[in-house]
């Protein structure tokens, strides 16, 4: 891994002169500067039960949606489309290396943006001078939820690009599995489809796959190390697929 840090700095000035990270990161602050304003307004109107922070990341699911898909559409769909990756490995580098590097590069500017929105809450406890806004159990565990989440949703975007040679293609497949990840399993849960006894095994999975229900234990201060390790295994899992996708990819090319 001796090549690492060389290929992750190169990936970070490729994203960084990207017209897709642009796009992605002023719609992804636009629409949560929106939600912001939103949360704002009705807690000026009434008095709420829970915390903004609570409020705010009750809407992760739609930014990761486009946001992850652009970050990574191009990583290597569009190496293998220019034909670069062939000329890439035969350096003195793996795929490995590779594969983490441009995966690394993704995640960090994920936090980035993510954590650009801190600045919504700073703003807030500067000119309001009300603590109770900034309830510290819900901002940080849902900022925590946001990047141990985005461990696993970076890594299927990654996974999608080394399937496809068309970022557009590759966009899609990551929403689609991103999509299924969030509301294919709770719309699972919530069927019927799974009450007989002899499905129990699968509802437990099912169950204990639940973003949503990571989310709103992350948010009120219960960090669960199985909830750490399903996102944990889910990155690795992917992570391996895309090093096999690309390796499979280049012995039939």
């Amino acid at each position: 891994m001796k090549h690492f840090f060389t290929l992750l700095s190169h990936e970070i000035r490729m994203l960084l002169v990207s017209v897709s990270t642009y796009i992605a990161a002023t719609l992804f602050l636009a629409f949560m500067g929106f939600i912001f304003y939103t949360i704002l307004e009705s807690y000026s109107k009434a008095p709420q039960e829970v915390s903004p922070a609570y409020v705010f990341f009750q809407f992760f699911w739609f930014p990761v949606l486009f946001m992850v898909p652009m970050l990574t559409m191009k990583c290597l769909a569009e190496e293998r489309r220019l034909g670069t990756i062939e000329t890439l490995l035969t350096t003195p580098v793996t795929t490995t290396e590779v594969v983490l590097g441009k995966y690394t590069a993704a995640y960090l500017l994920y936090l980035t943006l993510w954590g650009s929105t801190a600045g919504f809450f700073y703003i807030l406890r500067r000119f309001s001078g009300d603590v109770r806004f900034l309830d510290p159990g819900p901002l940080t565990g849902g900022y925590l939820f946001i990047a141990v989440s985005g461990l696993l949703f970076v890594a299927l975007g990654v996974f999608a690009s080394s399937l496809s040679r068309n970022q557009a293609v590759a966009a899609i497949l990551c929403a689609t599995m991103i999509f299924g990840l969030v509301f294919g399993l709770s719309w699972l849960a919530g069927s019927t489809a799974l009450n007989p006894d002899v499905l129990q095994p699968v509802r437990v999975v099912v169950d204990y796959a639940q973003v949503f229900t990571h989310r709103d234990d992350f948010t009120r201060g219960i960090v669960d190390t199985r909830q750490l390790l399903f996102y944990l295994s889910g990155t690795v899992l992917a992570l391996i697929f895309s090093i096999l996708g690309v390796e499979a990819k280049l012995l039939h090319s």
